[in-house]
């Protein structure tokens, strides 16, 4: 059944996500120390069925959230750790020929660890091109094709990826390609001082945090249709419009800084993911239909890795955050 036609969701719909949700966010808050915006990013990821990209520095808990997260929500995880000698085939899979058979050589395709709920693609800038891009089939189709053969991957289906944005030696920036395929990019920030403390006391000790799995497979199926389904106010939408395109420098009349900084703007499935994003960050706080807030709160989620800078802009160091809060700010609100 398509999305158009689903009912809409009612206020106990409504209560029971937020209800479900809050749960999975106290299971995890039992293993990982803060990160309340890292996490509901990701739930909205993993709630509109797209992938996303969580980029901070080597050791505060990347790989342990998405593993937390696994955990709780009942998903079958798997771990690729890029590096540069990594292959296409070492992550899709390839076919092996089985020679024990009575009529002869039997061709078996042996699935390689893309093929699960959740996929853990840790350092992904780390290998070359080549390998990345056997990434987009799967992240976009939901499937990989080999020889002639499709083989689809079970929903749902997300992958995280993690980056580190310092180190830049042996690594290979992500094409705009890909980039877009993320629907959001998440920084996982440093933590502050209370949190450091309390990470230290965690982990130092034999203590052991086991989690309780609070949805399943079907569940996170059913609520992935549910939040489709739920209302926009016609001036959302609207709004969501003429965000995307003010960030085209050459589409109506710029604003300054996108006029002089930017090369191109976001693409359209930036505004799924900006629609579809603000309209579950609203049902997560219990509301029913989305505000101009919600799309303002994951504009940067959404629209920041979209957007590609100019040589002005990357020569005077602009980030792509800079320019959405001007954008932000001078954006008229649709009445």
């Amino acid at each position: 059944m398509n999305a158009e036609q689903l009912p809409e969701p009612t206020a106990s719909d409504v209560a029971e996500l937020c209800d479900r949700l809050g749960r999975v966010r106290d299971q995890v808050a039992r293993v990982i120390v803060g990160q309340r915006a890292v996490i509901d990013g990701i739930l909205i990821c993993l709630l509109a069925g797209g992938h996303a990209l969580l980029e901070g520095v080597p050791g505060v808990g990347k790989t342990m959230l998405v593993r937390t997260l696994s955990a709780t929500l009942g998903l079958e995880l798997s771990r690729i750790q890029f590096t540069p000698d990594l292959m296409p085939a070492d992550i899709i899979g390839t076919s092996v020929i089985d020679p024990g058979t009575t009529t002869g050589h039997l061709v078996e395709f042996r699935k390689g660890p893309v093929f699960a709920n959740l996929v853990l693609a840790d350092e992904i800038n780390r290998a070359t091109p080549k390998t990345q891009s056997a990434l987009l089939e799967a992240m976009q189709e939901h499937r990989v094709t080999v020889g002639r053969t499709s083989h689809v991957i079970e929903e749902p289906y997300c992958v995280l990826a993690t980056q580190n944005p310092l180190e830049m030696e042996g690594t290979y920036p992500l094409p705009e390609a890909q980039l877009d395929r993320f629907f959001f990019k998440i920084a996982v920030p440093y933590p502050s001082a209370e949190e450091l403390d309390e990470i230290l006391a965690r982990t130092t000790t034999s203590e052991a945090r086991p989690v309780e799995v609070i949805l399943n497979r079907d569940e996170l199926l059913r609520l992935q249709r549910l939040v489709r389904s739920a209302p926009v106010p016609e001036h959302v939408r609207r709004y969501v419009v003429q965000l995307v395109r003010a960030t085209h420098p050459d589409l109506g009349e710029p604003v300054p800084v996108v006029k002089k900084f930017v090369r191109m703007g976001a693409s359209p499935r930036a505004g799924q993911a900006l629609l579809l994003g603000a309209k579950i960050r609203a049902l997560l706080s219990g509301r029913y239909a989305p505000g101009l807030e919600d799309v303002r709160q994951v504009a940067h989620l959404a629209l920041g890795h979209r957007i590609l800078l100019s040589f002005e802009g990357e020569a005077d160091g602009v980030r792509p955050d800079l320019i959405l809060g001007e954008l932000l700010r001078a954006l008229p609100e649709p009445s």
